[in-house]
Order: C-alpha cells, then structure tokens, then sequence
C-alpha cells in the first residue's frame, strides 16, 4: 500500500461495521520521519509510504471500559464481527492507564494484496476513536513494528 492511499475497502468494511463518520482533534505520531499526508494531521505515512496510520473520531457511542472484563467482553463481539469481513483476526483488551481500550489485528486483501491492520478501540468521552495502522502483510520494514508499538503502547 503506498502513502497516498488508505485501502479505500477498508474504509468501507470498518464505516460498514461501525456506520461512522470522523472528526476532531490530530493524532500526534510521535515517530521521526512519519507526515501528514496531505496536510490531514489524522492520516500518517512513514516516510518510505510503506506504512499508513489513520485516526478518526466517530459519532458513535462507545462506553469507557473500567475492568479488563468490561473490555474483553467487548474484545470477543468485535473479533466475531471483524471475523465476516476480513481473515486472522485478534483481539485483546489493552490497559491505558486505568482506562480499558481493544486492540484488533487482522488481515484485509484488497486488489490481490493482503495487508495486515492493526486497530485499537478507545472511548474518548463516550465516543467512539480508532487509531488503525496497515501495511503489506509480509512487509518487513522497520515502520511495521514502530507502528504495531505506537498503537498498542502509546495512542491515547
């Protein structure tokens, strides 16, 4: 997948599940080398485009999670609805700070590539906020773990 485009299926597949819109604030990606792209702080490229990040902000409630179970029982709905769009699908609750949020893993093949998502799913004032990080699936780059651990470890 290059820089300049999101897999515009996958847009489809996620506006599919959640019938969503974005808006707010920019996500700040805290990784040397990675921009904008096209000046819409919400959507990041490393700077070799072989790794994409996208925020978006949904109108969507989504209630704040306080235990690991509260999350995981969330955790095991989400990988059974992912699991009838896309492939190899994981997920599993993620502590920030206090705060449940869930991660989602998954594969998505779009025009004869498989690319491998990561999601992670926060409530950010009862609203529903995604951070969603993709790359070809065998793609080795060092963006590829960089991105994993910004999205597990360190969004908010």
């Amino acid at each position: 997948m290059s820089a300049r485009t999101f897999p515009s299926a996958l847009a489809s597949v996620l506006l599919t599940l959640l019938v969503l819109s974005s808006h707010g604030a920019a996500l700040i990606v805290p990784m040397p080398g990675w921009t904008p792209l096209h000046g819409d702080a919400n959507d990041w490229a490393d700077a070799t485009g072989q790794c994409v990040l996208r925020e978006e902000r949904h109108g969507q409630a989504f209630p704040q999670f306080t235990t690991h179970d509260d999350a995981l029982l969330f955790a095991v709905k989400l990988q059974s609805s992912l699991g009838r769009s896309v492939s190899n699908v994981v997920t599993q609750p993620v502590d920030r700070g206090g705060q449940w949020g869930v991660l989602a893993a998954y594969d998505y093949q779009q025009a004869g590539v498989k690319y491998r998502v990561s999601q992670l799913f926060l409530s950010d004032s009862g609203v529903l906020r995604t951070v969603t990080g993709s790359s070809a699936a065998l793609n080795t780059a060092a963006c590829v773990p960089a991105m994993r651990d910004f999205i597990r470890y360190l969004a908010n």
